[in-house]
């Protein structure tokens, strides 16, 4: 039996870095010698991967269409799925959106630099590549000094959504990166872990009432607060438009094994623990995601804990390592425990969700 308390122990980037051959991915330091050579990459047309508050992203120039294509190449991304831009300043935000309403405002005011994407009007310069063929842009301003300073370097806005193959769990660490995209892109940042773990929130300001398409760290209670309207999550695919959002119309987050979301209480506990019995039972190997309160409750081939259930925001930070753990461990089905949806329980719950496919037991 495998047990993992906290699951943010890996990276292994001193192993990998013995791996490397000339051709392969570059590690990058963050020093500025190091960042600056990664701009120089960037401003090269290539694509190099950075830490953000929320997961490593994928930077290209997101104004030049065949950089941004070099994006969807390395992850194997869907090209009707848009790309968030990240900025450095509020007044980059000009270089890429046509219109900032007083909705906006209020929210850059409170929340930036940090994890929150607004969806505006995009301008003319801005490739249809970059907005998968949309006429608004996701923009965000990251919390993160190694995302900032190699923006300010390049001198242009960085389409960057997550630096994983498509479909996978999102990167929380270069290690990670490096587990997908070896010698698929320039570089990689090594800037640590990511503090937030779940990928920012996506806000809709091209409709009324604004929508809240993906829910991240910035929650829609606080957002309601700032708005003085009740936000909602949902929304944004049309059969016209296709998806305004990442994580929106294809399988997201998933790993190779079956995801089953069971509950959290007592009963449901006494559920997974029959489900493991049964399936060990059938040859399967079987893992449940459980929390540092429960992991030493059940008996199952692979246990991790990603965290604490009365701490929701380590629960986040952990969920990504976890589901890749599971991977790295061989699961081939795994049973998780569900939380609350308030304040980031809503994020975490829309991230176990997806990769589920609606899956629940019990």
């Amino acid at each position: 039996m495998e047990k993992g308390n906290e699951c943010s122990t890996h990276g292994g980037l001193q192993q990998m870095n013995k791996h490397l051959s000339s051709g392969s991915t570059r590690v990058i330091p963050s020093t500025e010698t190091g960042l600056q050579q990664a701009s120089e990459l960037i401003r090269s047309g290539e694509t190099v991967a950075f830490p953000t508050e929320t997961v490593y992203g994928l930077g290209a120039n997101a104004l030049d269409a065949q950089a941004v294509n070099k994006i969807f190449q390395a992850k194997g991304r869907p090209g009707d799925n848009p790309l968030i831009i990240h900025i450095c300043s509020r007044e980059q935000l000009s270089l890429v959106a046509s219109e900032v309403p007083d909705e906006a405002v209020k929210l850059i005011d409170e929340f930036w630099p940090g994890p929150l994407t607004l969806i505006l009007p995009k301008q003319p310069g801005v490739p249809l590549e970059t907005t998968g063929g949309l006429q608004t842009v996701a923009v965000r301003f990251p919390a993160h000094p190694i995302a900032i300073e190699l923006i300010k370097m390049c001198g242009v806005p960085l389409a960057a959504p997550s630096a994983n193959r498509s479909g996978k769990p999102s990167p929380t660490s270069a290690g990670h990166v490096l587990e997908d995209l070896q010698g698929r892109i320039a570089g990689v940042i090594d800037g640590g872990f990511c503090k937030v773990g779940v990928e920012s929130s996506v806000l809709d300001l091209t409709v009324s009432p604004p929508a809240l398409l993906r829910p991240g760290a910035v929650t829609a209670e606080q957002i309601s607060a700032v708005l003085g309207v009740n936000i909602m999550a949902g929304g944004g695919v049309s059969n016209q438009d296709g998806p305004k959002a990442p994580g929106m119309k294809y399988a997201h987050y998933a790993p190779n094994g079956e995801l089953y979301l069971v509950g959290h209480g007592q009963a449901e506990v006494e559920t997974i623990k029959q489900l493991v019995r049964q399936d060990q039972a059938k040859g399967f190997k079987v893992g449940v995601l459980a929390t540092a309160e429960t992991a030493g409750l059940y008996e199952a081939d692979v246990i991790l804990a990603c965290g604490r259930r009365d701490q929701l925001d380590t629960i986040a930070q952990g969920l990504y390592p976890a589901l890749r753990e599971f991977d790295k461990l061989g699961a081939q089905r795994i049973y998780a425990e569900t939380y609350p949806t308030e304040g980031i329980g809503l994020a975490i719950m829309n991230r176990l969700t997806k990769p589920a496919g609606g899956k629940r037991l019990g």
